[in-house]
């Protein structure tokens, strides 16, 4: 029940609107204050897009586009729960593009199947929260 990955892509020019680290920062924090993930296992990876279209193609137009890859194992009113306080806290991150109506912000949660994943994570045994 590991693998909290969460992927944040966003458009080039958003830069210059919002903090994109203060975002991963506040991210990473509703995620290692939530008991369903181990600390280890949570990460948070931030990817500009290199290039981007966004609706009607107006060179002011930007996004986020969040998704939350995790292990299976969890109940959907715990993930929904998780969920809310990401995207909760993601709009406080990205109140200023918000404020715009050239903006555009997303979250998805992911359950991956365990028989169809792979790891090799030597930073679990180091990171463990005792029982």
């Amino acid at each position: 029940m590991s693998m909290p990955h969460l992927s944040v892509e966003y458009s080039p020019a958003l830069r210059d609107r919002a903090d994109i680290p203060a975002l991963c920062q506040a991210m990473h924090a509703v995620m290692l204050a939530s008991p369903l993930f181990p600390d280890a296992g949570i990460r948070v990876r931030a990817h500009k897009a290199d290039f981007a279209i966004i609706a009607d193609g107006l060179a002011e137009n930007d996004f986020v586009a969040m998704t939350l890859s995790v292990g299976a194992g969890r109940n959907q009113n715990e993930l929904r729960a998780v969920g809310d306080a990401l995207f909760v806290a993601g709009q406080l991150a990205l109140k200023i593009p918000l404020s715009t109506p050239h903006f555009t912000f997303s979250l998805e949660i992911r359950e991956i199947n365990p028989d169809l994943s792979w790891k090799d994570t030597p930073i679990h045994s180091r990171l463990l929260r005792p029982e």
